[in-house]
């Protein structure tokens, strides 16, 4: 599948990360908003008869947000035994690093659900999640809150600044990925 490159504006730029407190988390309203949005997806996803593009779009960000905050942050920490990265440090509101882990184990199954419920709807089913499914996406995303509650805004806007950046990315070489890797958008 070739796609075209976008050119669209990130949603978050450079100045908004330098106008982010650094010492602070993101205002309530903001935190109550992203905490919000994955809940209310996750509901749509599991009981509307026929769940929209939007709620697997609002999931998949704060999963991809939660794999930028565990695998790409500032510090990487990788496993010796395997040496792959298994967490990162970020920069907390008091300055000091914070460790963001996959406290659950479940991000890279969250991820495969997310996947294999945006092919059902591409085959013409129902977009859903199975058990597993959802308990890995519940857990990935209660990662991100609690991420969210535990870091300063300005990291916060750098994550996502990230994120964005690292999926660009992806879909500009979507042509050219490693194989058993797979990129879908919905």
């Amino acid at each position: 599948m070739t796609r075209k490159r976008t050119n669209t504006p990130m949603v978050y730029s450079k100045m908004h990360e330098l106008l982010a407190s650094p010492s602070q988390p993101m205002a309530i309203e903001n935190r109550r908003h992203q905490r919000m949005r994955p809940a209310d997806a996750l509901h749509e996803l599991m009981h509307a008869p026929a769940p929209g593009n939007n709620c697997w779009r609002v999931i998949s960000d704060a999963i991809n947000l939660t794999e930028t905050l565990v695998l790409h942050g500032e510090a990487p920490i990788t496993d010796p035994d395997t040496g792959k990265v298994v967490a990162s440090h970020w920069r907390g509101c008091d300055g000091a690093p914070v460790e963001i882990a996959d406290a659950s184990g479940l991000l890279q199954d969250a991820i495969t659900a997310m996947a294999k419920a945006g092919q059902r709807m591409l085959e013409g089913k129902p977009m859903r999640l199975d058990g597993p499914g959802i308990e890995a996406v519940r857990a990935a995303t209660d990662d991100y809150l609690t991420a969210l509650d535990a870091l300063p805004a300005r990291t916060m806007v750098r994550c996502h600044r990230s994120t964005e950046k690292r999926t660009r990315e992806l879909f500009n070489r979507i042509d050219r990925l490693p194989d058993g890797v797979h990129v879908m958008a919905i």
